[in-house]
């Protein structure tokens, strides 16, 4: 008999600690397995529209649930032929093997609890990992993505449907590998921000930035890159910062897990509010 527990053990670990295993175990387990397209597209001035730009944070590695999938008819997305669907994680498609939970959803289904009933919620994937700063400024290819063309067609997009409302930016990572890229991030971030605003014909663009992870192992190299992005946002009064140094990872000590990942939408969306009740009472 004690074997036989024993056994019933081993085989059924991989359920009980965590999703770290999850992931390695079947990252795909909760896939949605079909699209669904909106039953009506709402009215161009009823629909906000929110660009996610960065790297693999923002991409999303994180586990993703049941939960994560449930559809709302008020939170849009799209496919990879520029479809708009009915949004469910995995938002980002532009590395399939790699791709998990993202925070977009949790930041459509937050903001649906304060912004009016008429309005739906256009969430727009642009984040692909491992891209470098300086490749979205220079318009690189990064895993078979033209960074920043790609962008441009999706605010494109965002226009044709609706009205830009803001950019989600968490990206860093990969420019906390040297002490060159990190000492010229913050005026990376102005040149890559004012190139934003100017495709999107808005100087005022709210850009919502989330901190890089500051997770138990301590990397002085990201506590570097979130200096350098505290002190931009004290330059730029439509930037604004989103803290998650509270937030775990998923095991690799660079991702966040998946309650990390939905509680930073919350936050993206907590901060947005802020900024649009502060714009709207001007």
């Amino acid at each position: 008999m004690k074997i036989i527990n024993y056994i019933f053990l081993l085989l059924s670990l991989p359920f009980f600690i965590g999703c770290e295993v999850h992931e390695n175990y079947d990252r795909t387990a909760f896939f949605p397995t079909k699209e669904e397209t909106p039953i009506t597209i709402p009215h161009k001035q009823n629909v906000w529209v929110f660009l996610l730009a960065g790297q693999s944070n923002m991409a999303g590695r994180a586990f993703i649930e049941p939960q994560d999938t449930i559809p709302n008819e008020r939170i849009l997305t799209i496919n990879s032929h520029n479809e708009l669907i009915l949004a469910k994680e995995p938002l980002h498609f532009y590395e399939p093997g790699l791709t998990g939970l993202d925070c977009g959803l949790s930041f459509g289904y937050s903001l649906l609890k304060t912004i009016p009933e008429n309005i739906t919620v256009l969430l727009l994937p642009t984040a692909v990992g491992g891209s470098s700063i300086a490749q979205w400024i220079n318009d690189a290819y990064h895993r078979n993505v033209k960074l920043y063309s790609n962008f441009k067609d999706k605010i494109t997009l965002g226009q044709e449907y609706g009205i830009i409302k803001g950019i989600l930016w968490h990206q860093g990572e990969n420019d906390a590998t040297s002490s060159e890229t990190i000492e010229v991030y913050k005026e990376q971030l102005k040149i890559l921000f004012d190139l934003f605003r100017k495709d999107a014909d808005d100087l005022n663009l709210p850009i919502l930035i989330g901190e890089l992870g500051s997770f138990s192992i301590v990397d002085t190299n990201v506590l570097a890159i979130n200096r350098q992005i505290r002190e931009y946002v004290k330059t730029d009064k439509n930037a604004f910062l989103i803290k998650t140094d509270d937030l775990k990872d998923n095991g690799d000590k660079i991702h966040f897990d998946s309650e990390g990942q939905r509680e930073m939408g919350k936050r993206f969306a907590y901060k947005f509010n802020y900024v649009h009740n502060i714009n709207s009472d001007r």
